[in-house]
């Protein structure tokens, strides 16, 4: 019966969550692609020039040179969620480029008890079934040079799908705006995510719900709104590379992850939220990659009792990120290791990607 209650209370929860205009949507396509951005705290809007720009920033998908796709794995939550990226980029001409990915971000063989007991008051397990809960985000992207020399600009157009087994599904539509400038050894970069906002429209199987309603005495009478909007977000970069006798290379980047709104991040107000990173990859040969990144400051107020008082006493937490990465002709294999030291509330993972450039067929 504990087992019971507890799946119907777990589904409820994730079915309300469709509710409209709240601080965080579709959060599954902010965790991040490729593990060499990972590997830098996703410190990486100024400089990404890939095939994985389409996420990062599709401005950068105009370098390059010739057809790419990218893979990348990762499981979160003890290997409970799993995360999947693929992407596919190609250049149209000298000054065009579009590209095309797919995010999954899913719970797999979760146990649907609302039939375990039958009419009769009877435990019947051959009534339990297997469902997923899983999220999927379609992009496509195109990148143009612009006539200012150095400066390029894209665009993206996304569609969200979100299924949790048969009780639920939506459908979602956004676009995303990206613009890179470089000048010399300085490289500039602007990413504005769900620009125009991201509506996600929901449809409830009504009978399914009836499932789950009155399984708790007085909870989960209504079923939950319909549609939900996800708010813009904004990633500032700047970056400079050094090198160091040809063979060495040092590329630095501070990036500002800003959200119009309020919660945790170290600079906090009414209107807006900004959130440093701060990035570094140290080359040799453009072979190996050594990285290193760290970011997601949150200030985090925690309370002590002192007699009849209760103060707030501030505390600060961090992500370290680690990675490495070797290139050999036009195939180039990416590790990243995050929440180095537990510094943060998120679980570490360790993530895997694969890039190739077709280049290596001719």
């Amino acid at each position: 019966m504990k087992t019971y209650l507890a799946s119907l209370l777990i589904l409820c929860i994730t079915l309300v969550s469709a509710q409209t205009t709240r601080k965080y949507s579709n959060e599954f396509m902010n965790i991040g692609v490729d593990a060499a951005a990972l590997g830098m705290s996703n410190a990486v809007v100024a400089t990404t020039n890939d095939v994985n720009s389409g996420y990062w920033n599709p401005a950068g998908l105009v370098h390059l040179e010739d057809n790419q796709i990218a893979l990348m794995h990762s499981s979160y939550f003890a290997n409970i969620a799993n995360y999947n990226y693929i992407a596919f980029a190609k250049p149209l001409d000298d000054r065009s480029a579009v590209g095309i990915s797919i995010i999954r971000f899913g719970v797999d063989d979760i146990l649907d008890t609302t039939q375990l007991i039958d009419e009769q008051g009877n435990v019947n397990y051959d009534n339990i079934n297997l469902f997923s809960a899983a999220d999927y985000g379609f992009t496509f992207s195109y990148a143009r040079k612009l006539p200012v020399d150095g400066l390029n600009y894209g665009i993206n157009a996304k569609v969200i799908r979100r299924v949790i087994g048969d009780f639920a599904s939506s459908w979602g539509f956004g676009l995303d705006l990206g613009v890179q400038f470089k000048r010399n050894d300085w490289q500039f970069g602007v990413m504005i995510r769900d620009i125009t906002t991201t509506f996600n429209a929901w449809a409830i199987d009504e009978d399914r719900l009836a499932d789950i309603q009155n399984a708790i005495p007085g909870e989960n009478q209504e079923a939950p709104e319909s549609t939900e909007i996800t708010l813009p977000k904004m990633q500032i970069g700047m970056s400079k590379q050094f090198m160091f006798n040809y063979d060495y290379t040092l590329r630095t980047e501070l990036d500002l992850n800003i959200r119009f709104t309020q919660n945790n991040d170290i600079i906090s107000t009414s209107f807006v939220s900004i959130n440093p990173a701060l990035g570094f990859e140290f080359g040799y040969t453009d072979m190996v990659f050594l990285r290193a990144g760290i970011g997601n400051f949150q200030d985090e107020g925690q309370k002590g009792q002192i007699g009849d008082v209760s103060p707030i006493t501030e505390k600060l937490t961090f992500q370290p990120n680690f990675g490495v990465g070797f290139k050999y002709r036009g195939i180039q294999i990416d590790y990243a290791f995050t929440d180095i030291g537990d510094q943060s509330v998120a679980l570490y993972s360790n993530v895997f990607s694969v890039k190739l450039d077709f280049s290596i067929f001719r």
